[in-house]
């Protein structure tokens, strides 16, 4: 186990800096910081955006200014933002808790109606019940994220007025943009949870544990399910490092001050160090999740170990 954990951190680091160099060589092609600054000001002279790219450092070469970036960060230094002036490090660390917990939130609400729904639906098989949560699912998948929060907005905040409709005051105010999020999610992972089911519960194992006589709720939750959990559990963690950084839209929606709209921000004024530092910080976090997962499976299935 040791050795597999030493060689994925290993893979990671050259993920990291792929990702990184990626990042890095794209955004420059979006355009020049120092014009940027101009915007809705006059015409700049050359020196005056000489002397700006000079303030910037984005005058150096690329493999320079890259270099620079990978030294920050191994000290844990992201960066000064070239709009703000603040240091990118605390700015993340300000918008991070936001993001995480609308993800979380809204993973935590997915599977809490996912698995009881997928698990309904492969029981009954063929029955009424499953034909509506097949429905459900397909509904769920076929709505925009951007649609159902408006929609969200315009029921419970605007005509009911039981909750916020935008902002982060409080956990109230996380309860629709989750909502939105959460029910998405939860229409595939309750087709992935059915699937997965099925395919477990006509198992030689499954058989053999009921022949015993053991309880259908014991055979189906602690054997059946608990092996139709590894391709879910690879989704789930698939879908939360989606979760932390492509919800760009709806935090747009919501006005949630999330690390989506930090990083949109620092696209629209070619803001390099900002959304460097926004998307390395984010793939550690993904890469650390796809880790957790991969050895999460020794735990579900014990036929399974790492050389």
């Amino acid at each position: 186990m040791l050795r597999y954990l030493l060689r994925r951190l290993f893979q990671s680091i050259f993920v990291l800096i792929g990702i990184t160099l990626f990042v890095s060589f794209t955004i420059r092609l979006s355009g020049d910081p120092a014009v940027a600054m101009f915007q809705g000001a006059s015409a700049p002279t050359a020196e005056q955006l000489a002397t700006i790219r000079k303030q910037l450092g984005t005058d150096r070469p690329f493999l320079v200014q890259y270099g620079a970036f990978l030294a920050g960060l191994v000290h844990g230094d992201l960066g000064t933002s070239f709009r703000s002036g603040q240091a990118v490090s605390s700015a993340v660390a300000s918008r991070f808790p936001a993001t995480l917990a609308l993800a979380l939130t809204s993973l935590l609400l997915s599977l809490a109606l996912a698995i009881p729904l997928g698990v309904i639906a492969a029981r009954r098989r063929g029955s009424g019940s499953d034909l509506a949560i097949r429905v459900f699912s397909l509904l769920g998948l076929s709505f925009p994220n951007f649609w159902l929060g408006i929609m969200l907005i315009l029921i419970f905040a605007v005509k009911l007025r039981w909750l916020p409709p935008s902002g982060y005051s409080g956990p109230d105010s996380l309860v629709l943009p989750a909502l939105t999020l959460g029910l998405i999610l939860a229409s595939t992972t309750t087709r992935l949870v059915r699937s997965s089911l099925l395919d477990v519960l006509g198992e030689q194992y499954v058989t053999t544990a009921r022949s015993k006589g053991i309880g259908e709720q014991r055979v189906l939750y602690r054997h059946a399910l608990r092996t139709a959990l590894i391709p879910i559990v690879t989704y789930i963690g698939l879908q939360f490092g989606a979760l932390l950084g492509g919800v760009v839209i709806v935090e747009q929606v919501f006005a949630w001050p999330g690390l989506g709209s930090l990083a949109l921000n620092a696209i629209s004024f070619r803001d390099y160090p900002t959304l460097q530092g926004t998307i390395t910080v984010l793939a550690i976090f993904i890469a650390a999740i796809n880790l957790v997962v991969d050895l999460s499976y020794a735990l579900l299935d014990p036929r399974i170990r790492y050389a």
